[in-house]
């Protein structure tokens, strides 16, 4: 990388000297701007355009590199390279984000957060892109666009609204267990190093021998989990907007580098369609007592970025990431989201923005035939760009990433297959009874705050019934929490 801050003279663009940084030209002294001040104008007109349009969701985020190291072995599992053998060390980087703000949002808030991971390896990188909860609110990407529409601003106020949140999760039942989360102790992370990541998708790993397993991915952190109560987020954002940010860089300046240990749940394939319900269903878990996580490597922050703008915001994710012996599962949520994030990436850095070194394989080389778009280095020189071709061109490996999954039957709108014990209120419930009677209380109170600002009685009525299916004391107190509120 050229060292910006050698000695030398200050140039343009395209590496003129520049002779005067401080006075624009002008028409004589005092006299009107001339446009053919060339530094002038592309100093001014870069800065228009020095930043990209901010991620409709996950806009507001931190990230570092670090290291992931192998500690077990799970070739019987997988033949990934970069999981081969116990002690290989893999270059990674990490962004942590809020969903709903905006870029200039603060940290403390209450909301779920982005944990994208990003493995540079020698097959090519692997995205790993989840959030610090097991689950999610919906289990279809097509109900995305209208959940995340709820969460940001009115078109009309613009603001967000409590009647459009909890008219849509009230009519979305399925997302109680989600919420359940977002408004106990852990909805308000005290910062990026106290909490755990997961993939919370299931996936697919596949070993040398082409037998299937699905695996769902925990990162659990090593410096124990801390969370704000409501009170303390919200002085901590008004005071400092910044902090979990700063948190974040000052502890690896300080070398204090966070970690987190790596397990995996491991599912064979065989055991998917007689699971007591959907292993596939996002807004579940797999209890542990059915398939005990097991420790698989260690996760270690340990470098910042040298540029916020150019390495965090411009990274991109994409779960269609995979490496061979690593794939996707039927769940129909992280079937929306293998497109929606490349193309969403697409649009706000540029049909280019692989090309960027936090983008870019570390390990290896792209080798493609796409060329040209905004933001194209002409990195292939003459290359030919078609394939097949006899000038030594790069060619297919005739083997998957991962291996075909069996489907059958029409095609059509159809919902997510039923289990024997799918619905969507026992893990929810089952969450709400694991927790103290302080725990229970903040949570409760936490939501009745929330639901006691809708303006119609059955959106709220609606919303405290989704909980009472959960667990009837949970809506029992909801219930008393909220008519106490509203005055009723």
């Amino acid at each position: 990388m050229t060292d910006q801050t050698a000695a030398g003279p200050l140039t343009t663009e395209a590496g003129a000297p520049v002779a005067d940084n401080q006075n624009s030209q002008s028409a004589g002294v005092g006299g009107p701007g001339l446009i053919q001040d060339q530094l002038l104008i592309e100093k001014l007109a870069h800065f228009n355009r020095e930043r990209i349009p901010e991620r409709v969701v996950h806009a507001r985020g931190a990230g570092a590199y670090g290291t992931f190291t192998v500690t077990a072995d799970v070739t019987p599992y997988t033949r990934a390279a970069f999981l081969a053998e116990i002690g290989r060390e893999t270059e990674v980087f990490l962004r942590f984000s809020t969903v709903a703000g905006n870029l200039g949002s603060a940290d403390a808030v209450r909301d779920p957060r982005g944990f994208a991971l990003k493995f540079y390896t020698e097959e090519g990188n692997y995205d790993l892109v989840g959030n610090n909860t097991p689950v999610f609110f919906i289990r279809d990407a097509i109900k995305f666009p209208d959940f995340i529409h709820t969460q940001k601003r009115d078109p009309y106020t613009g603001s967000q609204e409590a009647d459009n949140v909890w008219d849509f999760w009230g009519l979305s039942p399925e997302s109680t267990h989600q919420v359940t989360w977002l408004f106990g102790d852990r909805g308000i992370p005290a910062s990026y190093r106290h909490l755990n990541g997961y993939g919370s998708h299931t996936f697919q790993w596949n070993n040398e021998a082409g037998e299937v397993f699905w695996v769902k991915y925990h990162f659990k952190t090593d410096q124990g989990i801390r969370n704000l109560t409501a009170d303390e987020a919200a002085a901590l954002a008004g005071t400092d907007p910044d902090s979990h940010q700063r948190d974040l860089r000052v502890s690896i300046e300080n070398g204090d580098f966070p970690s987190w240990t790596v397990q995996a749940q491991i599912m064979p394939a065989a055991d998917a369609a007689g699971y007591r319900f959907n292993p596939f269903d996002l807004t579940k878990v797999w209890p542990h007592e059915d398939y005990p996580p097991i420790e698989i490597g260690r996760l270690e922050l340990n470098r910042n970025p040298e540029n916020v703008f150019a390495e965090v915001e411009q990274s991109v994710f994409s779960p269609h990431h995979f490496v061979p012996g690593i794939g996707p599962s039927p769940d129909k949520m992280l079937q929306g989201r293998l497109f929606a994030y490349g193309d969403a990436h697409r649009y706000r850095v540029g049909i280019n923005a692989d090309h960027l070194p936090v983008n870019r394989p570390h390990a290896t080389e792209a080798r493609t035939n796409s060329r040209d778009g905004v933001g194209y280095d002409g990195r292939h020189g003459r290359a030919r760009n078609y394939e097949p071709n006899s000038f030594g061109g790069p060619a297919q490996t005739d083997r998957p990433l991962w291996e075909p999954v069996a489907v059958g039957g029409a095609t059509g709108d159809h919902p997510t297959p039923a289990h024997v014990e799918d619905d969507d209120f026992t893990q929810a419930g089952n969450l709400y009874r694991l927790m103290s009677d302080e725990e229970k209380e903040r949570l409760v109170g936490n939501l009745a705050g929330f639901i006691a600002q809708v303006s119609r009685d059955d959106i709220a009525e609606r919303a405290i019934e989704n909980f009472r299916r959960a667990d009837e004391d949970y809506g029992k107190r909801l219930q008393a929490a909220v008519q106490a509120l509203r005055g009723q």
